[in-house]
Formats: structure tokens, C-alpha cells, sequence
């Protein structure tokens, strides 16, 4: 069963990091419009100002990462 979900999760992001990394990042920051419209006060205990520019570099190193490892053009 597990497999059976594994297959048609890999499927759907066919087979890339990337795809998987660019839809959550959109699924996390659709949630996240929602809860500060909601109340904008809820972020700051999870994320405190000063390390959002952190996160942002994190994540764009990750993604980057993640790109680079299934670049055929990139000399991998």
C-alpha cells in the first residue's frame, strides 16, 4: 500500500525534487497567506523577524541543490 502511494506521489512530481520543492514552497506560502489574513500576529512565534532572511537564503540554497543535482547540462 505504502508503495502503491509512493509511486503515485513520485508520479505526480515526475520524478524531481524540484517540482516536489516548488509545490510545497507554493502550498506552504498559500497556507501562510491565509493565517496572516487571519491573524498576522500567528507567525511571529514560529518565525521571528530576524531569521526570515535566513530562511529565504536556506531555502534558495536548497532549491539550488536540488536543481543542480539532476542537471545533465551542469557536468554532474
Amino acid at each position: 500500500m505504502f508503495a502503491d502511494f509512493r509511486a503515485k506521489v513520485v508520479a505526480w512530481f515526475h520524478d524531481s525534487e524540484t517540482i516536489f520543492m516548488a509545490r510545497l514552497t507554493m502550498l506552504v506560502g498559500a497556507l501562510l497567506q491565509v493565517v496572516t489574513m487571519i491573524d498576522p500576529n500567528m507567525l511571529a512565534p514560529i518565525l521571528p523577524p530576524h531569521w526570515f532572511p535566513v530562511f529565504l537564503i536556506a531555502h534558495g540554497v536548497l532549491i539550488e541543490y536540488l536543481r543542480r543535482r539532476r542537471a545533465t547540462d551542469l557536468g554532474n
